[in-house]
């Protein structure tokens, strides 16, 4: 009986730990163990660069907290030139305008219904000559030089302003600590909360454009930014100014960056622009 009293004071004075569960994985790593990624490009006019190029923080996306993988080294000619506000309005309005159709439709004399005859006379009344009572001077009749159905507003914007406009726009978002590069787009949940507690965590902009290098991207975030109106995935081809203002924060991985400094740096110095803008001259003849 002595035994049993014991072993009820021992388990009566036990203490008793709730069970805790977290979605956030520990790094058990040392920080002598931790190596930074240094992502560095050999660029061919290293030496004859008139700035320094921009150093960037690599982050992660599989944690909600924030974590400093290592640096990435860009251009400076595509992610520090000289912001052009004028060329970004510029292609803005060009944005706005090739999309723009115009549905605003008058009927002209010749489809308002009626005057098929002569209202009077030409001699002999006294009156003014007219030949239908459908004419623009009449009360409804056809109306003269009225919008007409469908008008497109298309224009073509100059080649080297729209590539002008990507770098103005790449150099604005990483001067206002808006642009950020991360290393993939693996996420560990494929729930929605998950993006909005990172976005909160990280204190990004309430808008957020995801560009990855290829347009298939990974599943989980796929489905998790699919409700959220504010938060959009785009691949590298479809990068432009609008967007990009649009959005509050831009997001790029690693090889989206490369990808676009590649293309960017082609365009910047290629020798054939006088071949690429005969397509869009104006024939004088």
């Amino acid at each position: 009986m002595s035994i049993f009293r014991n072993v009820i004071n021992k388990l009566q004075g036990a203490t008793h730990q709730a069970l805790k569960y977290c979605t956030i994985v520990e790094n058990q790593t040392k920080a002598q163990d931790i190596v930074p990624i240094i992502s560095k490009v050999q660029y061919d006019d290293e030496n004859s660069l008139y700035q320094k190029s921009r150093q960037v923080w690599l982050e992660n996306l599989d944690t909600i907290k924030e974590k400093k993988l290592g640096f990435v080294t860009l251009h400076p000619h595509i992610f520090a030139a000289t912001p052009r506000i004028d060329i970004i309005h510029q292609n803005v309005r060009w944005q706005k305008m090739y999309r723009w159709v115009c549905y605003a439709h008058t009927k002209t004399r010749t489809e308002v219904r009626g005057g098929g005859r002569k209202p009077w006379p030409q001699k002999g009344t006294g009156r003014a000559r007219h030949g239908s009572i459908r004419s623009p001077l009449w009360r409804g009749g056809g109306r003269a030089h009225g919008p007409r159905s469908p008008t497109p507003h298309f224009y073509m914007l100059p080649f080297f302003t729209r590539v002008a406009g990507l770098t103005s726009m790449l150099s604005v978002k990483l001067a206002q600590d808006d642009l950020h590069i991360i290393n993939n787009l693996e996420i560990p949940t494929s729930e929605c909360s998950y993006i909005e507690q990172l976005v909160e965590e990280r204190n990004w902009g309430p808008s957020v454009l995801i560009v990855d290098s290829y347009d298939i991207m990974p599943k989980n975030i796929t489905l998790a930014t699919d409700e959220i109106k504010h938060i959009n995935l785009m691949p590298v081809y479809g990068l432009n100014v609008y967007s990009m203002l649009k959005h509050n924060t831009l997001v790029l991985t690693e090889q989206a960056a490369r990808l676009i400094e590649e293309k960017l740096l082609f365009q910047l110095n290629r020798s054939d622009f006088r071949r690429l803008m005969v397509p869009f001259k104006l024939s004088q003849h």
